[in-house]
């Protein structure tokens, strides 16, 4: 006999989850009893339902295996489930997310051995040995700066809806491997950035050796830690704190520039709060003078460009100076700001011209608001309908253009954090002196870029859910605020050498546009889990480096 399956869906104690369809009626069919009645039910007969998943029939006999059989598939489900995370993230199937990680782990094995840094002349085995583990711990290190710092710049893009996951990882992956290989060759050691005091380790080649390798090692693991559980740390703070530990146990009290590890626990305040300030102020301009303007989309268009010409030319200026002398850096920069500007003009009105004339023509007998009675602070109601998708649009373009910039950045500027280390050591392997000049080879460079697009691929949406969606709730007009705040403090940072973290920023710039709100826009329990674990970074960074260096060198000890 048939039983609508409406009826039992009302139950909601039924102890089986029923798929509905769209079109069809599901029935269940129930064995034997030729009858039904409304009496209080008896324990329900053996049901064949066709579900998602197969439920296991539970008879007298099979009672004893049901522990066995519940272990099994728990196991199962516990290897699956980090498959099925980036499936879903990426939606694709759980058979080509385990394709992708089988040929990332593949080539992460493999093309150390044809890199020309172990295929010198005259290397012995135990050397080639030793650079194969220092490339495989270079590649870990990499890829979790890409599991966790790329979210700098594809975040808040993915929490506003201006990208995809899948568009911002595959733009992420071209902008951060090109920043990598085209601007990483600057890169020097971790030692020659002020860390560690070279000189204490002269003679020592072996002991820094390890300590690097341990340093890089230690990062790792935290990283990993941390973006299991989505919370975006400072790759940067980490690496440091893992140097500093290594050189207070083997090389004491002077072997680490205190001076430098002060500035750097400084920017755990200074970061956020900077970013905060911009990036509150920015959000503020865009609802003073465009939420609050007759026509909120041609505000948008029109603002557009300054904001390229501001960030083209500031970026230009900072990053990209194209002559020495000062004056004519600047008419250089603004004229590439001009250029970028003019670009950006023509974009808009292309896609959204004819919008822009339909709205204006209907918002020409609308009276204007009273902007004067209204203070930079006032809470302004947002736009609506046409003019609202015509804001977002325009901030749309705005907000894929700053994560591509930042993205490209980070690529060129954070690959260091992995880069560094590996430079050195495995100029020691191949007889270098110890504190001199590391000249990063073009392979090693491209080695750097490949983990950090490796990790952004396997777990970079852990950390982009966290900046995009749980700390705030973001719009384009948000996310552009606070992308744009953030590369503006760290470029200015950058260019007067103050100690800025990219992360910590960016994470202040998304709590300074959720403050812009209101206070209760922001979620205090997300905030409170990102400040944890950014004040255990350096000293777990240190005890990791220690514990790995003690059984590292005895390892060394034994092989050498």
């Amino acid at each position: 006999m048939t039983i609508s399956s409406s009826l039992l869906l009302q139950n909601p104690h039924h102890p089986f989850q029923i798929q509905k369809h769209p079109h069809l009626l599901h029935h269940i069919y129930l064995q034997p009893p030729p009858s039904i009645t409304l009496s209080p039910l008896p324990p329900p007969p053996l049901l064949r339902i066709r579900t998602k998943n197969l439920l296991p029939c539970a008879t007298l006999s099979s009672f004893s295996d049901d522990n066995e059989a519940a272990a099994e598939t728990k196991a199962n489900a516990n290897e699956e489930e980090e498959l099925n995370e980036m499936a879903k993230a990426f939606h694709i199937s759980s058979r080509t997310a385990s394709a992708i990680t089988v040929c990332i782990a593949v080539a992460a094995l493999t093309l150390p051995l044809f890199m020309r840094s172990l295929s010198t002349a005259g290397l012995s085995v135990k050397t080639r040995a030793l650079g194969y583990l220092t490339l495989l711990s270079g590649f870990y290190m990499a890829w979790n700066i890409g599991a966790n710092d790329v979210a700098n710049a594809m975040g808040t893009s993915v929490g506003s809806g201006a990208l995809t996951l899948r568009q911002a990882v595959v733009t992420a992956a071209v902008l951060e491997f090109s920043g990598a290989f085209l601007l990483g060759r600057h890169v020097t050691s971790t030692m020659q950035k002020g860390i560690l005091v070279a000189g204490v380790f002269q003679g020592k080649d072996m002991l820094l050796f390890a300590g690097l390798l341990s340093s890089l090692a230690a990062s790792g693991t935290w990283l990993q830690v941390a973006s299991f559980y989505g919370w975006p740390v400072s790759t940067t703070h980490c690496i440091v704190g893992a140097m500093v530990g290594f050189g207070l146990l083997y090389g004491g009290i002077g072997a680490v520039f205190w001076s430098s590890l002060a500035r750097v626990m400084a920017s755990w305040v200074i970061s956020p709060i900077m970013g905060a300030a911009v990036s509150f102020l920015v959000y503020k301009c865009i609802r003073r003078y465009v939420y609050s303007a007759p026509n909120p989309g041609k505000a948008a268009a029109t603002a557009a460009p300054f904001a390229v010409l501001l960030g083209v030319t500031g970026i230009s200026f900072a990053a990209f100076p194209l002559s020495k002398t000062l004056p004519i850096a600047l008419l250089q920069a603004l004229a590439c700001g001009i250029a970028g500007a003019f670009i950006v003009s023509r974009v808009i009105h292309n896609q959204l011209g004819h919008l822009l004339i339909s709205e204006s023509e209907r918002l020409e007998q609308k009276e204007a608001p009273d902007l004067q009675n209204m203070s930079f602070l006032s809470d302004i109601a947002g736009p609506k309908g046409a003019q609202l998708e015509i804001v977002y649009g325009v901030f749309g373009y705005m907000q894929i253009l700053s994560a591509c910039f930042m993205s490209f950045a980070h690529g060129g500027n954070d690959v260091s954090n992995a880069i560094g280390p590996l430079a050195a050591a495995l100029s020691i392997l191949q007889g270098g002196t110890t504190g001199a000049e590391i000249v990063i080879p073009t392979d090693v460079l491209a080695w750097g870029g490949f983990g950090i697009v490796a990790g952004l691929m396997m777990w970079g949406y852990r950390v982009i859910a966290t900046i995009g969606k749980k700390i705030t709730e973001l719009t384009p007009t948000r996310g552009f605020a606070a992308e744009f705040a953030a590369a503006s403090v760290v470029l200015g940072a950058s260019k007067l050498g103050l100690p800025i973290s990219a992360t910590h920023t960016l994470v202040g710039a998304v709590m300074g546009v959720g403050f812009a709100r209101g206070l209760n826009s922001v979620r205090a329990e997300t905030v409170r889990e990102i400040v944890a674990s950014w004040a255990v970074t350096i000293p777990v960074g240190a005890i990791l480096s220690v514990l790995y260096t003690l059984i590292l060198t005895k390892v060394l000890a034994f092989l050498v």
